[in-house]
């Protein structure tokens, strides 16, 4: 097979690519004028960068275009747009490298907001000493939105500190060997009033956009808490500020915004009860590196004409197949 030319739309730190060295040409870019140069050369573009929209701004025009798109994060929502859907490209995510260290964030979170761990700290600062009670985490119920890897993963370490978990998906699956009956996306409204933490892990599309809204939140109990790992899109943040302010939830925590870095004009840095985490949630020590041996791993396999791994459902959002993509 002849030398192949890989783009990188850049993010600092590059990625280690010395696997490729013999096989294929590496070319940098570092936003949508160099991308669009350049995307005529390349058989394969990884989105390094993939909090950018340069893939997008750069697609359209004349010349070929790569075989192959791989980002470097689970969501794919910033390229599905239309020049990219419409072509014969095939799309690869990230898919398995988050789950874990997600998983535990929430996890994490969920034990921080039932023990009241803020509020310890708060006193402590304060040299107050100042007894409470708080929520015993395990017998509680738990929403889980979204069936996928992290989904899953976040619902077993919920099991395992002693939650009731229901997960939904896309559309309704029965014997699942872990969760059981796993509701449609359509039985939510219905679920929320009996959880105690409801986690958003969905992929973004047409149909999650602004499914948690004041509707929602008006479902929940006063008690319940809210934490979102997915997507800001998920989110209409106003109507989360709006009930926190009113009392209507316990609490929440953000790690996605609809605009990032979040404003320092937003609301939601003073909603009471909120934790606010910059996108974060998946990123521990050697994340970037098992990114790029991901990325390696499946160019290994376009390399010997195999079929690749993560490959995303343009139409769906995600990666279909067993579970569904989060």
């Amino acid at each position: 097979m002849p030398e192949s030319c890989v783009l990188v739309l850049d993010a600092d730190p590059l990625p280690r690519l010395d696997r490729l060295a013999g096989r294929a040409r590496v070319l940098h870019a570092d936003g949508a004028a160099a991308l669009a140069r350049q995307l005529p050369e390349a058989d394969v573009l990884l989105v390094w960068d993939f909090t950018s929209d340069a893939v997008r701004e750069a697609w359209p025009g004349t010349g070929a275009r790569p075989r192959w798109v791989h980002t470097a994060s689970a969501g794919v929502d910033r390229l599905l747009f239309p020049e990219l859907l419409s072509a014969p490209t095939i799309v690869t995510n990230a898919r398995g490298v988050f789950d874990q260290p997600i998983a535990e964030y929430v996890a994490g979170l969920v034990l921080a907001m039932a023990k009241d761990f803020h509020g310890s700290w708060k006193f402590q600062q304060e040299r107050r000493w100042r007894h409470r009670e708080t929520f015993k985490v395990h017998g509680s119920r738990a929403v889980v939105v979204g069936s996928g890897p992290i989904g899953r993963k976040i619902g077993s370490l919920l099991l395992a500190l002693g939650v009731e978990v229901t997960l939904t998906g896309r559309r309704e699956r029965t014997g699942d060997p872990v969760f059981g009956r796993i509701p449609a996306a359509g039985d939510l409204p219905a679920l929320l009033p009996e959880a105690d933490w409801v986690v958003c892990a969905a992929p973004l599309t047409e149909e999650t956009r602004g499914l948690f809204d004041a509707e929602a939140f008006a479902r929940m109990k006063p008690t319940a808490h809210f934490i979102n790992i997915g997507r800001g899109g998920h989110v209409v943040e106003p109507d989360l500020a709006a009930a926190l302010h009113a009392g209507a939830l316990a609490g929440a925590a953000l790690d996605v915004f609809a605009t990032e870095p979040l404003p320092g004009t937003s609301p939601l840095w003073d909603a009471p009860g909120l934790i606010v985490s910059p996108h974060m949630s998946g990123d521990t020590f050697g994340w970037r590196d098992d990114l790029a041996e991901q990325f390696l791993d499946n160019f290994d396999r376009w390399w010997a004409g195999e079929p690749l791994f993560n490959v995303v459902d343009k139409q769906l959002g995600y990666v279909s197949g067993e579970g569904e993509a989060a």
